[in-house]
Parts: C-alpha cells; sequence; structure tokens
C-alpha cells in the first residue's frame, strides 16, 4: 500500500468518529467539517515526513479544534461564538465528561447521530445528513445507498444544512422524550452504514469490516437503550444474521464468493444463534415491521445446510410481506430472485424485466447483473451476455466487477469450463 493510500484510508476509517466528536464540541456542522478539512490537509502534508501518529483521531481532533479556534478569531462577528467555544473546550480538557443518565444516549457518535436527525428536516434528508457528516461516507456512497444520482443526494445534503442554517436549528442532544420521533431514521442510518460496509460501492474489496464491525456496535448500544422496540431488535438480529457469513463471502485472495456457493461451515454460529434468538424476540411484536422482515429472511437463510436446501418459498413470501410493507425497486428485485430460485428463472424474469421497463434502478449494475444470471440460466447466452455488459459498464467494486467479468466469460469462452450453476 502506498502512503497515499494509507493516509485515505485513515481518514476514511476516522471522518465520520472525528467530525462527531468536532461537532459535539464546536456546535456547529459547517465549522466543524471546514476545521476537520484543514486538518487533513496539514496531515497530508506532515505525517510522509513526521510519521503517522499512534491515534490519528486524537492527532485530528486536535488540529481541528485549533483550527476552528483560529478560524473563529478571525472572523470578528463570531466572537461571542469564541468566548463560549473556549468554555466548551476547557471544560472538555478540564472535565471529565459527565455519567450518562438513566436514559440518556451513552455514545457520543450515536448521540450525535439522534442530533442530526432531526424532525424538522425531512426522513431523506435526516438520513443523507448524518450517513455523509457523521458516518464518514462519501457522496457518491451515500448516492448508490439511496438509488438516486451524486447530484441529487449532493443537492440534498446542501438543502438540509441550509434549512438548519436558516431556521437555526440547534445542535441539541434530544432528551429520552424525543428519541421515539427520532428512532426510525437512526436506524436506517445504522442499517446502511452496515450496507455500505458488507456490499462496498467502490474500491478493492467487496467488504469493509471496520464499517460492518462500527454499525453492529451502535446496533448494539441502542438495543442496550431501547430494548423493548422491536425494530431496534431486529435490526440487530438482521446485522448479526447477515454478518455472520461475512468470512464465506470472499476467498483468501479477495474474489467474491456469491450466497450460492459459500462454504457454510465458515459462517459464523455465534453470530447466527444470538441473531436467531433476536429475530423470535422481534417477531412477538405483530406485524413485523421492514427490518423484522428483512432478519426472518436471513434467519431462514442461516437455517439452510445449502442453497438448494434453502425455503425459497417462504423467503419468496416474507419479500412479499416486505413489499407491502414499504413497497421499493430493490425490495422487488430481490423478491424476483428469490421467486427464480423457487419456481424457475422465468418466474423472477418477468418481475425484473417489468423493473427495467418501468425505468426502476437505472444507474445501478444490481437489475441487469441479476437479469444476466436468470437469463443464462435460460441458455438465452446472447442476452445474458448483454446484460452482463451492461452490469460490468456500472459496478463501482473490482471484486464485484471481477466476479461479473468471470460470469460472463463462462458464456463466452466455453474451452475455460462449463458456466457453474448453483441451483
Amino acid at each position: 500500500m502506498s502512503g497515499g493510500e494509507e493516509l485515505g484510508q485513515i481518514f476514511r476509517a476516522e471522518h465520520g468518529r472525528v467530525l462527531a466528536r468536532l461537532v459535539s464540541l464546536l456546535g456547529d456542522l459547517d465549522v466543524a467539517e471546514e476545521a476537520l478539512a484543514d486538518a487533513c490537509l496539514q496531515a497530508v502534508r506532515r505525517w510522509p515526513a513526521d510519521g503517522i501518529p499512534d491515534h490519528p483521531a486524537a492527532w485530528l481532533t486536535t488540529v481541528a479544534r485549533n483550527a476552528a479556534i483560529d478560524r473563529i478569531r478571525r472572523e470578528q462577528n463570531l466572537a461571542g461564538k469564541l468566548a463560549l467555544l473556549r468554555t466548551e473546550t476547557t471544560m472538555a480538557h478540564t472535565q471529565a465528561p459527565p455519567e450518562p443518565a438513566q436514559g440518556d444516549i451513552p455514545d457520543e457518535r450515536l448521540r450525535l447521530f439522534f442530533t442530526c436527525c432531526h424532525p424538522a428536516l425531512a426522513r431523506s434528508a435526516q438520513v443523507a445528513l448524518t450517513l455523509r457528516c457523521l458516518a464518514g461516507l462519501s457522496t457518491p456512497e451515500v448516492a448508490r445507498l439511496f438509488l438516486v444520482s451524486e447530484p441529487t443526494i449532493a443537492q440534498r445534503i446542501v438543502r438540509a444544512k441550509r434549512k438548519i442554517r436558516d431556521a437555526a436549528i440547534p445542535y441539541r442532544v434530544p432528551d429520552s422524550t424525543e428519541l421515539p420521533q427520532r428512532l426510525p431514521a437512526v436506524l436506517a442510518v445504522l442499517y446502511l452504514l452496515f450496507t455500505e460496509g458488507y456490499a462496498a460501492t467502490a474500491g478493492p474489496t467487496q467488504i469493509r469490516p471496520e464499517l460492518c464491525e462500527e454499525a453492529i456496535r451502535l446496533a448494539r448500544v441502542l438495543h442496550r437503550l431501547l430494548p423493548d422496540e422491536a425494530e431496534t431488535t431486529a435490526l440487530l438480529a438482521l446485522m448479526l444474521l447477515t454478518d455472520a457469513r461475512r468470512p464465506a463471502r470472499t476467498t483468501a485472495d479477495g474474489q467474491l464468493v456469491m450466497l450460492e456457493d459459500q462454504d457454510r461451515t465458515l459462517w459464523d454460529q455465534q453470530q447466527i444463534a444470538e441473531g436467531r434468538q433476536l429475530v423470535i424476540t422481534a417477531l412477538h411484536i405483530r406485524p413485523p415491521g421492514p427490518y423484522g422482515l428483512q432478519a426472518a429472511i436471513a434467519a431462514v437463510h442461516a437455517d439452510a445446510p445449502t442453497a438448494r436446501a434453502t425455503d425459497w418459498p417462504q423467503i419468496a413470501s416474507l419479500y412479499g410481506m416486505l413489499a407491502k410493507t414499504v413497497p421499493s425497486p430493490m425490495v422487488e428485485l430481490n423478491r424476483a430472485i428469490a421467486l427464480a430460485m423457487a419456481d424457475g428463472p422465468a418466474i423472477g424474469l418477468r418481475i425484473l424485466d417489468q423493473l427495467q421497463e418501468d425505468g426502476h434502478l437505472a444507474g445501478s449494475h444490481l437489475l441487469p447483473a441479476a437479469r444476466a444470471e436468470l437469463l443464462r440460466r435460460l441458455d438465452r447466452t446472447t442476452e445474458a451476455v448483454a446484460a452482463y455488459d451492461t452490469a460490468l459498464a456500472l459496478v463501482g467494486n473490482q471484486a464485484e466487477h471481477d466476479y461479473l467479468l468471470r460470469r460472463r466469460n463462462q458464456l463466452t469462452q466455453p474451452e475455460q469450463g462449463p458456466a457453474h450453476d448453483p441451483r
């Protein structure tokens, strides 16, 4: 790994945590972002010569805080804010953080997530702003998670910041009575953070373990805080049951292994047992919510010894319930795949063709990749190759790209051996 790549990796890993800390110190998202950018610039200049500090996040926080103080000092009209900042930063250095009272959120990053998910903003704006500014995801990553273009998500974030500024919405940690109203947005943030970790938008590897582990850690904190919230319990179950497959998801050299081909003896049985128990608890609440249904689907997969022995009709039925609860093109895509496994590829392909005809998931490689797989199973080779080509033109992650290319080449270069059929 080159020095530049190592710095980039550190910045990506620490950005959200450091920014959350700065917002809590400075009370202003824009000021915190500018200060962190200054700190990263100084790190790029100094670390190659001085060496990377033992605690990069602490270094970035200190330098950014000092940069913010300098910036505020230069701005005469913010003199009052400087006095407040001095007081807060002095307290941060001289006093131990107060013990959280009962009902308080016992994690700084989670507190900031709740703070950022302010009900004055639309739900989509709450989630996008939190993912971009506090969870440390890039604009392309957030755009991919929302299945919209980068300009669209960038404008959404800018508008959210402008509304916070113009309405003078304070960055105040909500009290326990305000948590239920903000909980759905925070759950969405954690779910999407995990999703990006489990299937990275770009980069050489399919999985970003640090994001998966951070999302699970925060979900555990939230579950301890709100143990009677069914969807909170279900989300933690969903993450654990999905993450349990991580050891089997790639080969030693980083190649992607699809669910059908995974060595299930590598799945983490401790996580599966914990996730299964949490699902049972969550599903005691009727009717189940979106995370409860998805966790139930993950539990069915976990119970199956092989892909062929999976209860695909039950999974298709659960996706049908999910489609009625939270209809979306992604749910339809997954329902189509489940129906294809249960009743044959032609059934699933009809749903995927309809999604394509309606213009859903345009710009995402997921729809053409799924169509390519079903067309291949139907021996419609020419159409399958064309669909693989479309998916290859859209996919951003290198591991996924390599997998799709191998599948395509198995059709066009039969001397390399027949394509593996996971049915």
